[in-house]
């Protein structure tokens, strides 16, 4: 086992179906509902992934849209990666095509930013679904760079 798998910030963990506590009164509660996060991380094999709506997230969305938890998180379940500065492509692809195929997830939604090292990510999630057995709907979602606006919205597949 490579030494990354054995972080302990690393372990699977599935609190999906748990209250969130600890959020604040006036304060919106996250909608995280399973860690890892990071698409390098996450394992199709995980029970979060089985027959979920996914979000693949790159990962300066959260950071420009304002309502992202609430508006595209909730009731999903959430992997996130930068098509600019991670390594191994080849491996998300394998990732989303287990994805589809292995966990049988019922939709993929990838949200990226205006900047064309994004758009990236959304080839990304087409090359797993073409080499997927099962097909699925893929939803691409543009957000803008100034303000957080969503730029586009489209089914893709």
């Amino acid at each position: 086992m490579s030494k990354e798998c054995e972080c302990p910030g690393a372990k699977m963990q599935d609190f999906g179906k748990e209250e969130v506590k600890g959020a604040e009164e006036g304060k919106r509660a996250s909608q995280l509902r399973q860690w890892p996060v990071q698409l390098h991380l996450v394992s199709p094999e995980a029970p979060y992934f089985q027959k979920a709506d996914v979000l693949l997230s790159a990962d300066c969305v959260a950071y420009s849209a304002g309502d992202f938890h609430k508006e595209y998180m909730k009731g999903k379940t959430i992997a996130i990666a930068c098509p600019k500065l991670d390594e191994g492509q080849e491996t998300y692809i394998e990732k989303i095509t287990s994805l589809i195929d292995d966990a049988k997830i019922n939709t993929l939604t990838v949200m990226t930013m205006e900047v064309p090292c994004c758009g990236v990510l959304v080839s990304i999630a087409q090359k797993g679904l073409q080499a997927a057995k099962r097909k699925i709907p893929v939803k691409s979602i543009v957000i803008g760079i100034r303000g957080g606006n969503v730029l586009s919205e489209e089914w893709i597949s």
